[in-house]
């Protein structure tokens, strides 16, 4: 089952076991099951702390659980966890045979204080690569807590459960059996949600914090760059993002990071954060800036957060991205997660031999109608303008393939469903003014982004997109404020270009801390 390379890498991470662990197989007469169980036995075969078993009687077959031959096995796998989930496996047999985890101490010792009981399930694709984080984080929390059990489960191995349970999205995390999340999460926003004290907690410490230098809203690429550009002066500074990584986190290719040839976005945002904390960076995450007051305490800037707390600066760069741009429909919001997609390569496998669209005809639309074209029954791509905006080879290789569709000139006017699950979208034809519908499963909408700027209207200056404006040091209508990355008005939305702007406007806000302190 597992070839000669993955063996010798596991045989090493194996090594770092500390106690026995066991796998505990409970299998059917499918092909799947058999697969599991030459799997189970390729991983034994490679250290001696590790048995196998194969008389477990869970309710979902073919699955396996990963244990110690002392207690109730509390992490669990319905299918196998190849592809982006290998390395959840990887982990769940490190951290239950005792390799400590990475997490933060006070974050696991909260884990541990958590009372009750909780059994998470979590429905995923294996081209998901937002999931495995959710995944990792509970199998996690199950191996710290007795009071919590996880299962991942593979959706396209139990196709007929993800319809029953209306799962259109992924990841869809169950507690307890009952709708909990979708979408990534990470373990500080889970124990968040079930340690009900916890966010209270993190706003007063967040609150208590010193005033900063230079304080960064937003944790992508500008603000990242930001931050090590600011740090690398001395200065205090500081990083409050919502999540760290930003938008990167949901890009799957990356091949135009000048002098890395190929990438994707989680592991990209991942070497983001290392390397900021490679500096004396206070990085306040899981915090959503709701307004900016400037030059209201002391002349310091004021910016309070959604959670009830408030950090105040010398100086603030925002760089807070920007978002899926929505069709703004009926339905589309109703719909959402309920056959109404933005993320072609995570959800796409749930609509294998269904028939969906694809609203788009950019680069990333027509990329995501090519890879869904492998995966579903037909493709239909709506554009809006007369023809396909994508490069020529894109559209060379869209064209090629026969279960597409493409229809130019067409604006999505409402998506209809049966009051669970999306069955259809209605456009209107530009050219005739005729509407139209089409009987589908499933939306992917592919059009673009849209700044993160809205909680600042009415206090700095944006243009009539939304974007921040700023001049060429980064420079916003506020004094002490700049701004960096997509949500300003500089062109061409790319990586590499956030991070230039992100440095520009930490040095330019440097140069205004000394030039102020003289005056």
């Amino acid at each position: 089952m597992l070839d000669n390379n993955i063996k010798t890498q596991l045989r090493t991470y194996l090594e770092k076991l500390q106690q026995p662990i066991e796998l505990i197989a409970s299998l059917d007469g499918s092909g799947k099951a058999q697969e599991m169980l030459a799997m189970l036995q390729d991983i034994a075969a490679l250290s001696t702390k590790v048995s196998v078993r194969h008389d477990g009687d869970a309710p979902r077959k073919p699955s396996f659980a990963v244990g110690r031959p002392s207690e109730a096995a509390r992490i669990s796998f319905a299918g196998i966890p190849m592809g982006h989930e290998f390395t959840s496996l990887i982990l769940a047999l490190l951290h239950t045979g005792g390799h400590p985890p990475k997490a933060e101490a006070s974050v696991i010792e909260e884990i541990r204080a958590i009372p009750g009981r909780f059994h998470f399930e979590t429905f995923i694709s294996l081209s998901c690569h937002n999931c495995p984080d959710v995944v990792q984080a509970l199998n996690l929390m199950a191996v710290l807590n007795p009071g919590i059990s996880h299962q991942m489960i593979d959706g396209a191995l139990y196709q007929d459960e993800v319809t029953a349970r209306q799962i259109m999205g992924v990841p869809t995390v169950l507690l307890n059996g009952q709708p909990f999340g979708q979408g990534r999460m990470t373990l500080e926003e889970i124990v968040g949600q079930i340690d009900t004290g916890a966010l209270q907690r993190e706003a007063d410490k967040v609150s208590a914090r010193a005033p900063f230098d230079v304080l960064i809203v937003g944790g992508g690429p500008a603000g990242a760059a930001a931050a090590i550009y600011a740090a690398r002066k001395g200065i205090r500074t500081g990083v409050v993002s919502e999540r760290f990584g930003g938008q990167v986190l949901d890009t799957l290719a990356i091949e135009n990071f000048i002098s890395v040839k190929e990438t994707d976005g989680p592991k990209l945002a991942a070497a983001l954060e290392q390397h900021v904390r490679e500096y004396d960076v206070d990085i306040i995450n899981l915090q959503r800036a709701e307004a900016l007051l400037p030059g209201t305490v002391g002349g310091l800037i004021e910016l309070r957060l959604a959670s009830g707390a408030s950090v105040k600066s010398k100086t603030v760069i925002l760089a807070t991205g920007a978002r899926w741009r929505e069709m703004n429909v009926p339905g589309e919001k109703e719909y959402r997660g309920h056959g109404v997609a933005y993320c072609p390569h995570c959800d796409g496998p749930l609509f294998k031999g269904k028939r969906v669209a694809v609203i788009g005809g950019g680069n990333s639309g027509v990329e995501a109608a090519i890879d869904l074209a492998g995966v579903v029954a037909h493709v239909t791509l709506l554009e809006f303008e007369s023809s396909l905006r994508a490069d020529a080879i894109l559209q060379k290789k869209l064209f090629s393939l026969a279960n597409v569709t493409v229809i130019t000139q067409a604006l999505s006017t409402e998506v209809s469903g049966d009051g669970k699950k999306v069955n259809g979208l209605v456009y209107t034809d530009r050219k005739s003014g005729q509407g139209h519908r089409i009987d589908l499963e499933g939306i992917f909408v592919q059009i673009g982004l849209l700044p993160n700027s809205d909680w600042l209207k009415g206090t700095i200056a944006l243009s009539a997109r939304g974007e921040i404006e700023i001049d060429a040091r980064g420079e916003t209508s506020l004094p002490g404020v700049f701004a960096a990355g997509d949500v300003t008005t500089v062109p061409y939305k790319q990586i590499v270009i956030a991070m230039g702007e992100g440095s520009k406007a930490a040095l330019s806000a440097f140069d205004y801390l000394i030039r102020s302190s003289v005056a």
